[in-house]
């Protein structure tokens, strides 16, 4: 994220004719990319990984394409996309069309209680393998596929909570905003990549 901010910080600046110290940003923001292209994929996993040097998976580099920072049809990004997709028990993080944040067990975050899915990451499933769509029609299926399978998560009202437990009930927040912002750029980039 902090490659993120350097690199919007780096576009708001040229759009809006902004100060800003564009040779330190932009070395700072390639720099940053560097590092993480090198030292945060794990060749024995063949995907992205959770820090430098683990071997878990985490659900927040599903949106490495969303943020623009690799292409989507990448092949380290695809390669993490199939190991995420991977069963809990086989070191993926997706149930039931449904995404943990990181592996589900042992419990990493010293927290007591069991989690859910995410919601949120399932959307951004959803929208990784829309964008990787483009160059894999397949992919596109497969993201339609699991759209659908989320949508049936929904409550009563439509809305979704934070995470999404054994049996499909909803625990943490309710609504989730975040899961919902979520739910509208993944539906929104699977409509248009359908209708081209």
């Amino acid at each position: 994220m902090n490659w993120v901010a350097l690199d919007r910080g780096l576009r708001l600046a040229d759009k809006r004719a902004l100060p800003a110290d564009r040779a330190k940003w932009m070395r700072e923001r390639d720099r940053i990319y560097e590092e993480v292209m090198t030292r945060g994929w794990n060749e024995k996993r063949r995907a992205f990984t959770q820090y430098y040097g683990s071997e878990d998976l985490d659900a927040s580099l599903l949106i490495m394409p969303l943020v623009f920072f690799m292409a989507p049809n990448d092949p380290r990004m695809l390669s993490t996309i199939s190991a995420i997709l991977e069963d809990p028990r086989h070191g993926g993080l997706v149930s039931d069309s449904l995404v943990y944040r990181y592996p589900p067990q042992p419990r990493i975050d010293g927290l007591q209680g069991e989690e859910g899915t995410f919601n949120m990451c399932s959307f951004w499933l959803v929208e990784a393998l829309t964008r990787a769509g483009l160059a894999f029609p397949e992919k596109l299926d497969q993201a339609r596929l699991l759209f659908e399978r989320v949508l049936g998560y929904a409550n009563h009202l439509g809305l979704y909570s934070e995470q999404t437990g054994p049996q499909g009930e909803a625990l943490g927040n309710v609504p989730q905003a975040f899961t919902h912002l979520a739910l509208i750029s993944a539906a929104f980039n699977l409509d248009r990549m359908l209708g081209s």
